[in-house]
């Protein structure tokens, strides 16, 4: 692909305008296709929410080089944005630069990919032909060819279902009114539909935990909030995080002002509670649940359904891309992501010879890049392109060079399997009483460790 000169980049978000921001400094020419209204569409449907990173970890240095040329001053390093705050003084600058705006086009939703010429069982002649990418405006069906793809379209607008098997839960479809997923903003523009209810919230992640304290807040201000916290396993601590631990300071402390609210009474836990039915009665909604040896329900005025989420996969289907089955990630990634094994939330950094898939010139990046897993850091996916972007231009030394250190979590769960090998940096090598790398460097500068042998 070293003779690539146009690449299209799906999705307008922080990772998607990075990439365009590399493509441009290597004399590439990048059509971003952004389905929504406007850049960072997405991070608009969490605005409310403050990121665990601060601005130093949340802003490409080649966008940044970009900005600098217009005098863009960076926000204070040391701060914690919300999405809003990130779309508002990081996105839109961006997207605006003189250098970037012709490239964008938003309003343009990606239908099918294709190479011109081939469907996906045509192989002879198939590397040379360009990429033709369909996509949907207010003015019909339009079609742009383009020598490279980075599929960096994100996965908000695919959430998993509340169904503990993966499928929607029997009854979701017809209680969807009862339904939110995600992260709503309990504390602002949804407040009225939350206040004075009892709130069911299902997950235990940070989308999941973030809302449960929020609806604890929301509590102290309307009598009669009822927040109860619905978790398919059956140990809770393993949400509480990395607490002190946890290089990012805002990310620990959540999990332990959360634990606390737990511990407290103030968030009522349900514990190896696995959706299966939802039925809507009168003004009450009964989440059930069914085992084999039991039947248990909760009775709700609202369910939020905070369960991840999942790739859109479907306009990609005439392409010849491999993924991991379980994960739904490229296969190289996989071992690295995959929470069956390990869950240490610091990855180490990767770029395009993980995520190129079989058909040359096509790459996922970004979050839509970890296919179901659960844990992303923007600086992961910053990284992702900047490695993307000197591969496409022909730079293979630049593309395998490793330019990011990412902070550790402070918390991870050790593989199944005896071989310890890919967890928090492998097993102990010193004297000290750890079970990994990690472990071992907290407990020398006087820390409890990790939290992996908890």
């Amino acid at each position: 692909m070293s003779e690539a000169k146009t690449v299209a980049i799906i999705g307008a978000g922080p990772v998607g305008l990075a990439a365009a921001a590399h493509m441009l400094e290597r004399g590439l020419q990048p059509i971003v296709l952004e389905a929504g209204d406007n850049v960072g569409h997405a991070m608009r449907q969490w605005g409310h929410v403050q990121l665990f990173s601060p601005w130093e970890h949340n802003i490409d240095k080649a966008a940044a080089r970009l900005l600098a040329t217009t005098g863009w001053n960076s926000p204070e390093p040391g701060q914690y944005p919300t999405g809003a705050e990130m779309v508002e003084h990081y996105l839109e600058p961006l997207a605006a630069h003189a250098a970037l705006a012709p490239h964008i086009r938003t309003s343009s939703r990606v239908i099918g990919i294709s190479r011109a010429g081939f469907d996906k069982l045509k192989t002879k002649g198939r590397e040379a032909a360009p990429f033709e990418i369909r996509y949907q405006n207010g003015q019909g069906p339009k079609l742009v060819k383009a020598d490279a793809i980075i599929d960096v379209s994100g996965t908000w607008h695919s959430p998993n279902p509340a169904g503990a098997n993966g499928l929607p839960a029997i009854g979701e479809k017809e209680a969807a009114d009862r339904i939110a997923f995600g992260m709503p903003d309990v504390l602002g523009s949804d407040r009225a539909r939350y206040a004075g209810k009892t709130v069911a919230v299902l997950g235990s992640g940070h989308s999941a935990i973030g809302t449960l304290t929020d609806l604890a807040k929301l509590a102290e201000q309307a009598p009669g909030t009822r927040p109860i916290w619905l978790l398919r396993g059956s140990d809770p601590a393993k949400a509480f995080g990395g607490g002190a631990n946890d290089k990012l300071v805002a990310r620990g402390e959540l999990g332990a002002a959360f634990a606390a609210l737990v511990a407290a009474g103030r968030i009522k836990l349900e514990s190896g509670f696995r959706v299966s039915h939802l039925i809507a009665d009168g003004p009450n909604l009964v989440v059930g649940a069914l085992s084999a040896c039991s039947a248990r329900q909760v009775i709700v005025d609202e369910l939020i359904v905070a369960t991840g989420f999942r790739p859109d996969l479907d306009f990609a289907r005439e392409l010849r891309i491999r993924l991991d089955p379980a994960i739904e990630c490229p296969v190289a990634l996989a071992p690295l992501i995959d929470p069956n094994e390990h869950s240490c939330g610091t990855v180490r950094p990767h770029g395009a010879r993980e995520l190129a898939q079989d058909e040359p010139g096509f790459y996922f990046a970004g979050i839509k890049s970890y296919g179901r897993a659960p844990t992303f850091l923007m600086l992961t996916g910053y990284e992702q392109v900047r490695s993307i972007a000197a591969d496409i231009a022909g730079d293979r030394e630049a593309a395998e060079r490793v330019e990011l250190v990412l902070p550790e979590t402070g918390v991870c769960s050790r593989p199944l399997a005896p071989d310890a090998s890919n967890c928090c940096g492998g097993p102990a090598i010193s004297d000290v009483d750890a079970c990994c790398v990690a472990d071992e460097k907290a407990k020398q500068h006087g820390k409890t460790g990790c939290g992996c042998a908890s």
